[in-house]
């Protein structure tokens, strides 16, 4: 795991020239908040910033990523697959993952596509807030070739205000299609 780590260092910051700006915080639980979400490049960028981090933090996707010639690799590397045809309580299926786990920490792209939107999706708001667990905002920013961990976000009953923060967080922040950036 070591080795694992040094070579995920030298290919993220040294061949690719990126920098983790910020630490994940050292509490069991909380939802990683990832944004902008532009481009499948985005998974490896995550890949290699957890390995840098040193910490595990799972993902979801779409179902269909989960074929059976590509469901060893993607369950391998932490991620669980998620099928997003409809809102049947997909809410309370990550929160019951919650309560069910000691340690765990899942990143989600509030986005909920890579296509451009201009509003970010309410359900890892309402996952964090129904789990009783903190959002660790992290920016993406291809401009700069920068990962930004921002500091421990608790969820208020304020939902506008907290999606005001939100938005004020990540503007200006150029994913890998700087055109579909939120």
């Amino acid at each position: 795991m070591k080795m694992m780590r040094i070579l995920s260092r030298f290919l993220f910051n040294f061949l690719l020239r990126w920098e983790l700006v910020g630490t994940f915080p050292k509490i069991p639980k909380y939802i990683v908040a990832v944004i902008p979400h532009t481009s499948w490049l985005d998974f490896f960028i995550g890949i290699l910033v957890r390995s840098v981090s040193g910490e595990m933090i799972n993902f979801v996707g779409k179902k269909e990523l989960f074929s059976p010639l590509t469901s060893w690799f993607f369950k391998g590397m932490g991620g669980a697959p998620i099928d997003r045809s409809g809102n049947t309580g997909s809410v309370d299926s990550m929160v019951a993952v919650f309560e069910a786990h000691e340690k765990f920490r899942i990143a989600l792209a509030p986005e909920g596509t890579r296509e451009k939107v201009t509003k970010l999706r309410t359900g890892f708001y309402h996952i964090a807030k129904k789990a009783k667990v903190p959002i660790v905002p992290v920016s993406f920013d291809y401009a700069n070739k920068r990962v930004k961990v921002h500091p421990i976000f608790y969820p208020t009953k304020d939902k506008k205000k907290d999606f005001k923060f939100f938005e004020g967080l990540f503007k200006g922040v150029k994913g890998y299609s700087p055109e579909k950036s939120f």
